[in-house]
């Protein structure tokens, strides 16, 4: 299902830059002036250099964003000529010398992707499916959310893009995404602990659903070719055309089953909300710390200093205490 695999979804938004317009007093194009404003965002604190700078990214303001990212597409990427069978293009007259359409974009554009919970609410259960509807409510519920967390933020770049003159409020902004959006069957992670159940097609099954009805199908034709007008008692012609028909609806309802199959979405793992996600990060530095102050302590002084442990970074609780987002280290939550 595009958007939307195991409880997340996968946004991707094209917003329009206007460099066909001319601003009064501007000095360069709307293009640049967003480029400026992408390379002002500070990035995660995500090395030891981003982590003294002391400034995280704003999309860590909120706990919905697994990943975020913002660039600049200036146009498509030429892949070369397409490959062409020499005979063919021989016989058709296809003049391989010809230059064939190029796709070319008529503006620059800010691309914003994001792998978000597929949640209304900070911390809600992941869902296992999503009408189209339902995550159109999560696009606009988190782009309301981002315009509460990062206004000024999202101001700076998108003030250079076509109708965003007309963004005043949180909502105004999800219409405004919304209007953005682009269908996109590429996921960005994978948290499983455990490999999902996938949906295995019964394919023999799938095969006796279709292969039986084309042996009738063969069958009747061989008997017709050797003559063999009637079987039993039913015109060979007519049992020829009926199996076709019937293989022809098997075939059909095979490869729409095997196609709707493969557009179902992976259940959400265990584990794989944001909340989750940081509570691990931060119980996986604690419980390093602990193990190794807990070197050579006797098995009843272990156990009450664990219990202590338990007590003080409470594992059941994924809200708190946590580590925050876009940092590397709950040292720095």
């Amino acid at each position: 299902m595009p958007d939307f695999d195991s409880g997340h979804i996968f946004l991707t938004t094209l917003a329009p830059i206007r460099d066909s317009e001319k601003a009064e007093g501007m000095h360069t194009s709307y293009t640049q002036a967003a480029r400026v404003a992408l390379a002002q965002l500070p990035t995660a604190m995500q090395s030891p250099a981003t982590e003294k700078s002391g400034l995280n990214s704003p999309f860590a303001r909120n706990k919905r964003t697994h990943l975020a990212r913002m660039f600049i597409l200036n146009d498509v990427i030429y892949n070369g000529r397409v490959g062409k069978n020499a005979i063919w293009a021989a016989l058709t007259k296809d003049d391989p010398a010809k230059p064939k359409p190029v796709d070319r974009l008529n503006t620059s554009y800010v691309v914003f992707c994001a792998d978000i919970d597929a949640v209304t609410e900070d911390g809600a259960p992941l869902p296992k499916e999503l009408s189209a509807h339902d995550q159109r409510k999560i696009r606009n519920s988190y782009a309301r959310t981002l315009w509460e967390t990062m206004e000024k933020e999202l101001r700076s770049v998108y003030e250079n893009c076509l109708g965003f003159e007309n963004v005043k409020t949180a909502d105004d902004f999800a219409v405004y995404l919304d209007r953005c959006h682009v269908e996109t069957t590429m996921p960005f992670h994978d948290y499983y602990v455990e490999p999902p159940e996938f949906h295995n097609l019964p394919l023999r099954g799938l095969l006796v659903a279709v292969g039986i009805p084309l042996a009738f199908t063969l069958l009747a034709l061989i008997l017709r070719i050797f003559g063999m007008s009637q079987i039993l008692g039913v015109n060979s012609l007519v049992v020829f055309l009926i199996s076709c028909i019937v293989t022809a609806i098997a075939a059909f309802a095979a490869v729409k089953y095997a196609n709707d199959n493969g557009d179902k979405p992976l259940p959400p793992g265990k584990y794989d909300d944001l909340p989750s996600v940081l509570k691990a990060l931060y119980l996986q530095q604690k419980f390093s710390d602990f193990a190794i102050d807990a070197q050579g302590t006797s098995p009843a002084d272990l156990h009450k200093k664990f219990g202590i442990f338990l007590e003080a970074h409470k594992p059941s609780d994924k809200s708190a205490p946590t580590q925050s987002p876009g940092v590397i280290s709950s040292s720095n939550s």
